[in-house]
């Protein structure tokens, strides 16, 4: 079996093709934590606690309906309303971890399990920087095991003041095995507007590599909202047309 939770390192890759182009990657490291098996994945390393403080860290509060309720109930009954039954499926959720007590996930995906083994719901969170969350529920359609999983959904939440509402999300999934890959462009009417993909290589997590981890990316989880608001400066600075968001159109 495998183990409760794992670490995937790798580089983020966002790159904009209008109406300026502008690029850029940095490195991360991501959780693959079950959600049914979060007692076990806290007892994997000292440096690695559920639910409580550490130097790493994963919180259920941190995601779903950020009530303190168990994730793997709340996952479940999306699914149920989709009539997807997960029972006897795993739950597996990738994510950063929290750093000495800090995170911010742009985007966290739930894989949803049939109990054959067989992904059945793929579970898009996708929080902004106002501190809203939003989740884009896709079922899998039946595919063949080790292929890519394609996905598509008109966007429904805000997320950048420099991209449109009017835009279509698709995503490229290769599940989380020894190397995890998503890919999600972006397009309205036009065309190719905006990509953003993550590659990942699979390590166990061990005290030994979330102490490399912890000299090498130190500040991972901070990095990740600077990178955000220097980017956004950036495209500003480039001339990209501000686009509000859509209640503050109505004040």
């Amino acid at each position: 079996m495998a183990s409760a939770v794992a670490l995937y390192q790798g580089r983020v890759m966002h790159a904009r093709m209008r109406p300026v182009h502008h690029r850029f990657t940095y490195r991360v490291m991501s959780l693959l934590i079950d959600l049914d098996r979060l007692d076990e994945a806290g007892r994997q390393s000292r440096l690695f606690g559920v639910n409580r403080a550490a130097a790493f860290s994963f919180h259920e509060s941190d995601h779903g309906e950020r009530n303190g309720a168990g994730l793997s109930e709340y996952v479940r009954c999306l699914a149920e309303k989709r009539d997807i039954d997960l029972a006897g499926g795993r739950i597996l959720l990738m994510c950063y971890p929290r750093v000495f007590g800090y995170v911010f996930n742009p985007l966290s995906i739930y894989f949803c399990y049939a109990r054959c083994g067989n992904l059945a719901l793929l579970v898009y969170e996708v929080r902004n920087t106002f501190g809203e969350l939003h989740s884009y529920i896709l079922p899998v359609e039946d595919v063949p095991a080790d292929c890519v999983i394609r996905q598509s959904q008109a966007k429904e939440f805000y997320v950048s003041p420099f991209m449109d509402m009017h835009t279509h999300y698709h995503f490229s999934i290769s599940p989380p095995a020894r190397q995890v890959n998503v890919r999600i462009a972006q397009s309205d009417e036009r065309g190719a507007v905006f990509e953003a993909a993550f590659s990942g290589q699979r390590r166990s997590l061990t005290s030994r590599v979330l102490l490399a981890s912890l000299a090498t990316m130190p500040f991972l989880t901070v990095k990740v909202i600077a990178a955000i608001h220097w980017e956004a400066i950036r495209l500003w600075l480039k001339g990209v047309p501000y686009v509000p968001r859509p209640n503050q159109r109505q004040m």
